[in-house]
């Protein structure tokens, strides 16, 4: 049984949301969509936020973050307590998101990055696991 996925975005990220839903229900993964859920614009923060607090809390073990290019949305999650979330563009940096830095929200610019690679960064984040040891360490030295 796989655990659900948070997901949020704002309008611009809003259409690779979607097609994430599509790739994650596909795989048999279940999720919770925090919003946007048009094209309409607004404002990150209020799904960022939302994404954030339910992975905080444990009412999702890991988060989807999307929006134009990524940056909004990860600095709005990051600033909650326990979230590590990773600005990732290719496979290469979700795999050392996970293994080097435990991240638990895997963002994604939804102006720059095409669904290919959305898709294989999307595997690799979800089935890469943290390698610990002297990273533990440098995750502690992060202030909470």
């Amino acid at each position: 049984m796989k655990k659900t996925i948070g997901l949020a975005s704002d309008h611009a990220g809003f259409p690779l949301k979607e097609h994430v839903k599509e790739w994650l229900t596909a795989r048999g993964y279940e999720y919770k969509d925090f919003g946007t859920h048009s094209t309409d614009s607004c404002d990150y923060p209020q799904f960022g936020h939302a994404l954030a607090s339910a992975v905080e809390s444990g009412e999702c073990p890991m988060g989807i973050a999307i929006c134009g290019t990524g940056n909004g949305i990860n600095m709005t999650v990051n600033h909650h307590k326990s979230i590590r979330a990773a600005l990732c563009w290719m496979p290469e940096i979700a795999t050392l998101a996970r293994q080097h830095n435990d991240a638990n929200i895997l963002v994604m610019p939804g102006r720059f990055i095409d669904d290919e690679t959305a898709e294989k960064c999307l595997d690799t984040f979800l089935n890469t696991t943290f390698e610990g040891g002297r990273h533990q360490r440098r995750i502690d030295a992060i202030p909470c």
